[in-house]
């Protein structure tokens, strides 16, 4: 009975990390399409103001916001994907178990501070919402929108953390292993 519980709790874990991966995936791919989108109408900024002579209003300031709020909304997946920068020379010379435990200490310490970033960007979002602000530019773009990528971004980056830790604490392979060298 016991192994079966086991059994049945890894799974629901197993249920729930794959589904924060999915997630992941999906910012993934809205940042990307960010990114798209900020290239194109850089390229219609080009054409507009090179080419046929006008001013241009909102292009710069929609790209600048587009492109900050993708790295924001991209960073649960680059967490997924552990493409961060990272030295693992000093994890590599240290036990199995000791690499285990400094990979924990790790994802908490990172989880305590964007969760704080998390949480102020969640204050800024909802100021800029609840009072209507609006950039000083003449476009006049309302910031909650650009700034909704605060919360999003940094608050998902702690939930793709935490289904690191969970994979983490559960796995019984080296947490630091790297295939690719022999």
């Amino acid at each position: 009975m016991n192994n079966q519980h086991t059994t049945s709790r890894v799974k629901d874990i197993h249920i729930v990390t794959r589904a924060i991966e999915t997630i992941s995936t999906v910012f993934g791919i809205v940042a990307a399409l960010m990114i798209l989108v900020s290239v194109i109408i850089t390229c219609q900024m080009i054409w507009v103001r090179f080419v046929l002579g006008e001013s241009t209003i909102w292009q710069t300031e929609a790209v600048t916001y587009l492109m900050i709020s993708a790295t924001l909304i991209g960073l649960p997946y680059v967490q997924l994907l552990r493409g961060h920068v990272n030295v693992d020379l000093v994890p590599m010379l240290l036990p199995i178990k000791i690499r285990k435990l400094l990979a924990l200490f790790v994802l908490g310490l990172s989880m305590t501070v964007i969760g704080v970033m998390a949480f102020h960007g969640f204050e800024l979002f909802f100021t800029a919402y609840e009072r209507n602000w609006t950039s000083d530019t003449a476009w006049g773009a309302r910031l909650w929108i650009p700034y909704i990528a605060l919360p999003l971004g940094f608050g998902f980056y702690v939930v793709q953390m935490t289904s690191d830790m969970i994979e983490i604490w559960n796995s019984e392979t080296d947490v630091f292993d790297h295939h690719d060298i022999e």
